[in-house]
Parts: C-alpha cells; structure tokens; sequence
C-alpha cells in the first residue's frame, strides 16, 4: 500500500486516477472479507460471501495494475504514432486508447459488484459489523463514480456507449450505497 501511495505522489505518470479507484475498491473488499469471516456463525452463506470479497479484492488488485499498464500503452502509442501518418496514426491511437476506456469500465463494473455483496453483508451478515460493510458500500460507489468520470474523460467528451454504461452503473452503486447509509446500521 505504501508503494502505491508513494507512486500516486510521485511526479511519475502512473499510477494515477484510475489505479486509485481500483485500489479504493480492493480496500472496500478487503472490509467486506472481514465482515463476512465475522459473519460465518451468523450466516450460512458467509463463506460463499468471503470468497466473493477476496475474488473482488484480488480483481481490484489486478485492475490497479492493468490501468497503470493501460495508461504507458497509450502514451507509448502516441510517441510511436508520431512516425506514422494519416489513418495509421489515427488507428494506433484508437488502438491504444480503448485500453484507457475499458479499465475504467471495468472498475467501475466491479465496483458495482462490491456494492452489491455489501448490501448483502448489511442484510445477512454480523449485525455489529454492518456499519463496515456500509463503510465498504460507499467506498466502492466513490470508486464507480470516480472511474465512470475517467471513462467520460477518456472519451474526450464524444458520445458514446460505454460512457453511458459507466454513468449508469456508478448511479445505481450510489443509490444503493446511499440506501444502505440511511438504513441506520450501528
């Protein structure tokens, strides 16, 4: 944690934004891994739940990675694309932009699915863990709404579906998260 901390200080180009988000949601799943491990003599389905968070940590984990790789892509592309011309020039760069545009996507998907194990968790699981799993809810609708902006940002403002998607998804993890807030867990 402290070398990604250290990198998103660093004057280098990543990891940046997007890796942010993905390690914000490996943390709201690392909480949800210990509200379901305390949840097992309360819930049967508590372990099903502890293997779901760990998969969504150790995606999050890989998505801080692939955005970091994404991103050099791109920037290596555009250098490389300096020696081409006309549509090859202009077919790298979309090449290497789609990477840009995807991994945000995918953060933003993922973040969604962390919402949705922890309202499960606030549901079934330890009662006097809930507020962690909503703690773990809202992170990760932070992180969706961060990561449907790169999207939109990525895009450079052109209409398009996977913004679209991204926008969508990153509402409906905030309601839910905001719903799960409201619901006075202790």
């Amino acid at each position: 944690m402290v070398t990604l901390l250290d990198g998103l200080a660093s004057d280098r180009p990543v990891p940046a934004s997007g890796s942010a988000t993905a390690a914000v949601i490996a943390i709201a799943s690392s909480l949800l891994e210990k509200v379901a491990r305390l949840s097992i003599a309360k819930w049967a389905s508590a372990d099903a739940a502890l293997e779901e968070a760990h998969a969504l940590r150790l995606r999050a984990e890989e998505l801080v990675e692939a955005d970091a790789n994404a991103y050099m892509s791109y920037v290596d592309a555009r250098r490389s694309a300096k020696a081409l011309r006309g549509k090859d020039r202009e077919r790298a760069v979309a090449q290497a932009r789609a990477a840009t545009i995807d991994v945000p996507l995918a953060i933003v998907r993922l973040a969604a699915e962390t919402v949705e194990l922890a309202a499960a968790l606030v549901k079934n699981g330890n009662p006097n863990l809930g507020a962690d799993a909503v703690v773990a809810a809202t992170l990760a609708a932070a992180a969706a709404t961060a990561a449907s902006r790169l999207v939109a940002v990525n895009l450079s403002g052109a209409p398009d579906e996977r913004s679209t998607e991204a926008d969508r998804i990153a509402r409906a993890a905030s309601d839910k998260a905001a719903a799960l807030g409201r619901l006075g867990v202790h």
